[in-house]
């Protein structure tokens, strides 16, 4: 798919991090960029630095969802493209014991429920709308392309750490219904890939140490650093315009592979 001002794009999570920086990407590409997000102060403030429109929009509400689609789609244009960043992370045993008093205390099963709602739920949620209007757009390629999605799981899909039962599910569900959801869309020309992202300085880093971060960013094989938000933008940008990338779910990580804590 050719990236221009033809084309109109949906990014989850837009107001910050990975989002954003997908944003700004593709919107300096110039395709016209909605962005989906609970922060409205900073959604609107990203959006109207990058030409965009921004959308108050809560990934698990089907309600919530269809209407950004549809305020989006009367804006923009029906969406060929989608990324879903918007996501949460938690850290929590699945069961621990109290520092205090010893007893045993077992995973908040209202957290976890949470986590898998947003993160898995929310993504499908969103996929589902962004594919039903998709399917019935004209090809805009030789091969019958009418879209792409995008979606972000994590290297925690793959090599959860202690504490990440929940957030590992959740991505792991990501990573396993990217084929299969691919291969619903197949005939209708939408192509679905995932991007696995590893260490990257998004605002969960911006709270800690600079030990911390220096000792993260050790632990990267290499590049020894912290990925830029703009290289998971760039990766979406080349799924987009890479048609033989489908079904992909991508390892963006440089190389780590995370230890048990």
């Amino acid at each position: 798919m050719q990236l221009s001002n033809d084309i109109s794009a949906i990014i989850t999570g837009g107001a910050s991090g990975l989002g954003e920086a997908t944003a700004r990407r593709l919107a300096g590409l110039g395709v016209k960029v909605a962005l989906f997000d609970r922060n409205a102060d900073r959604g609107t403030s990203v959006a109207a630095d990058i030409g965009g429109t921004f959308h108050a929009v809560d990934v698990t509400d089907v309600e919530s969802v269809a209407s950004g689609f549809a305020e989006a789609g009367a804006q923009n244009g029906v969406a060929r493209i989608l990324v879903n960043c918007a996501g949460i992370g938690i850290a929590m045993k699945t069961v621990s014991r109290d520092r205090n008093t010893g007893d045993v205390r077992m995973h908040d099963l209202a957290a976890f429920a949470k986590t898998i709602q947003i993160n898995l739920i929310g993504s499908f949620n969103c996929i589902a709308h962004a594919a039903a209007g998709m399917v019935d757009l004209d090809p805009v390629t030789e091969d019958g392309e009418r879209g792409v999605i995008v979606n972000t799981a994590s290297v925690a899909a793959e090599d959860g750490q202690i504490g990440q039962a929940a957030y590992s599910a959740s991505k792991g569900g990501i990573k396993g219904m990217t084929l299969p959801i691919a291969r619903d869309l197949a005939r209708d020309g939408v192509r679905v890939c995932s991007i696995l992202p590893g260490l990257f300085k998004t605002p969960l880093f911006e709270g800690l140490p600079e030990e911390a971060v220096k000792s993260l960013s050790a632990s990267v094989p290499f590049p020894s650093r912290l990925g830029h938000p703009d290289e998971y933008a760039f990766m979406v940008q080349h799924i987009c315009e890479n048609g033989m990338l489908n079904a992909e779910c991508i390892r963006l990580d440089g190389a780590i592979r995370m230890a048990p804590k």
